[in-house]
């Protein structure tokens, strides 16, 4: 494990700081498949995505690494998707990477970052999502689909509005990304992502469950299965739970993908959260197989 810092050279002005997980017995002279791991909305690296990172780096003699960096709470969902190929950037100039084999993942909105990266970015050869979200499709349409994308207007108008006031005050409003309270949760689904962002359970102090205001303007209109249908061509495996309310964007995910070579597995009785950090095993086995069998 290494940390190291990775500079957004494609105008963002951001720099990374990214974790870099090698397989045990680890030769500097071999070349190895390469994995980016993207965490969710509002997560850092220590959380889920460092979880699985480690995970599939003990198991399927991978390189992975996972990435968070600056500005705090910036959810720009078009950043957040170009900083998975600034990854790739820096995973290009690393000897050990066998640069024809590098594949991506994400967790929550980490996988639909990861599946946007993808239809951009023809160096990422296999694609994985856990829990998968399409934050557009998310803030438009609820989070178990039910909303019309027009009454998502009103949240355009206020990201707009949040920068304008930080335009005049310097002001940097925020609103949360997950509830902040117990009984903020509209349900048990929501009570776990309470639970997961705000106790013991995988609090970081960089992770405060929130995300900057303004970021809602470019977060609604934004479609991380953009064009998935004619560009995402490469493997992809998608995994959620049975119940988990988020399923349907996973489902989205492979209908619209063009990849002749796509799948899904669904954990039994796990929910959208559960597989953050419960069921770690089996989803970080199926995604190791996956990468194995495509890199």
């Amino acid at each position: 494990m290494s940390n190291i810092s990775i500079k957004n050279n494609n105008g963002n002005g951001i720099t990374l700081a990214a974790v870099v997980n090698k397989p045990q017995n680890f030769d500097e002279s071999k070349k190895y498949p390469a994995v980016v791991v993207t965490h969710p909305g509002g997560g850092v690296k220590e959380q889920t995505a460092g979880t699985y990172a480690k995970k599939l780096a003990d198991e399927g003699d991978f390189v992975t690494g996972a990435s968070t960096g600056e500005p705090r709470q910036l959810e720009n969902p078009h950043v957040r998707t170009d900083d998975i190929s600034a990854v790739i950037d820096y995973l290009e100039t690393q000897s050990f990477v066998d640069t024809g084999k590098i594949g991506a993942m994400g967790v929550c909105a980490g996988g639909g970052y990861t599946a946007n990266a993808a239809i951009n970015d023809s160096r990422i050869k296999a694609v994985g999502t856990v829990s998968a979200v399409n934050i557009g499709q998310m803030f438009r349409n609820g989070w178990d689909g039910s909303v019309k994308d027009a009454d998502a207007a009103p949240y355009i108008k206020a990201g707009s509005d949040a920068r304008t006031a930080q335009a005049k005050t310097g002001d940097i409003g925020t609103v949360p990304l997950a509830p902040l309270k117990k009984e903020d949760a509209p349900n048990e689904e929501m009570v776990e992502a309470w639970e997961y962002y705000h106790t013991p359970r995988a609090e970081h102090k960089n992770s405060p469950g929130v995300m900057t205001a303004r970021s809602l303007a470019q977060i609604v209109p934004y479609d991380a299965y953009n064009n998935a249908e004619a560009f995402l061509t490469q493997p992809v495996l998608v995994v959620y739970g049975e119940n988990a309310g988020s399923k349907w964007m996973s489902e989205d995910l492979v209908k619209r993908a063009a990849a002749k070579d796509k799948s899904s597995h669904v954990v039994k009785d796990a929910n959208h959260m559960d597989l953050y950090d419960k069921n770690v095993d089996e989803v970080a086995s199926k995604l190791s197989d996956f990468f194995k069998k495509h890199l």
